[in-house]
């Protein structure tokens, strides 16, 4: 594997034979292998393919992985044979450009009442926008339903357009509290404008209602929903071990962003940043003192951060606590030294596919879900 920034090590790819539902391209064995094994950091297994993969999660205590299509499916994947079955009793999704089914994660109190929260894109008066809405998860022999769903958020106002929803979610580390991001919806000013919460980040009860405390909480209406603002189009949201917030944001032709999420932050856009418009138009890059939230990192040329996460485990040895972002564009895993509430950009590892999703599993194993093309279910593990 060819050197990438920093610093890029090569990887193994094992290839495993498809679950039931396997959609492989026919020869499509993916990335290259790098010629010296001693710098290899981790080895590569597939595990399965999907059509249009979005998001994925574990279900508590167990090795069992949730995953959207951005089409509209949920599959739940068994982790001991591999097997993958549709859930049925998904909503009903606007499927078009950047829209569709998006983020899903168990809830807070999933051994208790098997509740799993959602966020995907509907239509309705205005245009589309997002929405996140729970249900149970209950699972037979070879069938899984989602039963009694109840929208509990909307992204405010619905308008034109299918780009820059967002919708990610995370659960606060005490498990009180449910944040979710709302792009701006390719619009640009509503970022700055806290009537609406595009262009946002909220910070909302698990129930849905604005959370007690919120900076706009008095307000009222949907600007108490809001925790910070001046986003552009956030597509990982991440709590770290520290209990820090993080955000990984797409800007425009560069200035892509990790920020770190802070309670009554403007982060800026479309006023300021470090990438320029499409077509060569310039906007002021961040500056000590001009009254917006710098990011702790960011990159021009683009890479596209799609996701993001904060790993947890010790399998791999001096990662704790360091972000991992999936590079769209930049088609590469990024690596990102956190220290509190500073960032270092630590490590390209080149893949050669779009990287959609990457989560950790629950034995510290780093899983990645490819876009829509490759469409893989990969399994990283030091080498």
């Amino acid at each position: 594997m060819k050197p990438v920034a920093v610093a890029v090590a090569g990887f193994l790819v094992a290839v495993t034979t498809a679950c039931s539902g396997d959609t492989a391209r026919s020869g499509a064995l993916g990335p290259a292998t790098a010629e010296d094994d001693d710098t290899w950091p981790f080895r590569v297994v597939e595990v399965d393919r999907l059509d249009d993969p979005w998001a994925m999660a574990f279900l508590p205590d167990s090795d069992d992985l949730l995953i959207t299509e951005r089409t509209g499916t949920l599959h739940l994947r068994d982790g001991g044979t591999g097997n993958r079955i549709e859930v049925s009793g998904t909503p009903e999704v606007a499927v078009a450009g950047q829209g569709g089914l998006g983020d899903v994660l168990p809830a807070p109190s999933y051994a208790e009442d098997g509740l799993v929260y959602l966020s995907w894109v509907e239509e309705g008066d205005g245009g589309t926008g997002a929405a996140v809405g729970r249900a149970r998860l209950v699972t037979g022999e070879d069938e899984a339903a989602l039963e009694d769903l109840e929208v509990i958020w909307r992204q405010t106002p619905k308008t034109g357009g299918d780009g820059h929803f967002s919708h990610r979610l995370a659960f606060s580390p005490d498990g009180r509290h449910l944040f979710v991001s709302s792009g701006e919806r390719q619009q640009g000013a509503p970022a700055q404008d806290t009537s609406n919460t595009l262009g946002t980040i909220v910070r909302l009860t698990l129930d849905g209602e604005p959370a007690p405390g919120n900076p706009l909480a008095d307000e009222g209406g949907v600007s108490a929903e809001i925790w910070s603002w001046g986003h552009r189009n956030p597509l990982g949201l991440e709590f770290a071990p520290d209990g820090t917030l993080w955000s990984s944001e797409m800007g425009p032709e560069g200035g892509d962003e990790l920020n770190l999420v802070e309670a009554g932050a403007n982060y800026g856009w479309p006023e300021v940043s470090n990438g320029s418009d499409y077509g060569g138009g310039e906007i002021p890059d961040h500056e000590e003192g001009d009254g917006y939230a710098a990011p702790a990192a960011w990159w021009t040329p683009s890479i596209s951060p799609g996701s993001l996460m904060i790993y947890g485990g010790d399998l791999f040895d001096g990662w704790t606590g360091d972000a991992f972002l999936g590079a769209l564009s930049g088609e590469a895993l990024v690596r990102v030294d956190l220290d509190g509430s500073s960032a270092t950009r630590a490590e390209v590892f080149d893949l050669g596919e779009r990287i959609r999703a990457v989560e950790e599993g629950p034995d510290g194993a780093i899983w990645l879900l490819e876009d829509a093309g490759a469409g893989r279910l990969l399994r990283l593990t030091p080498a």
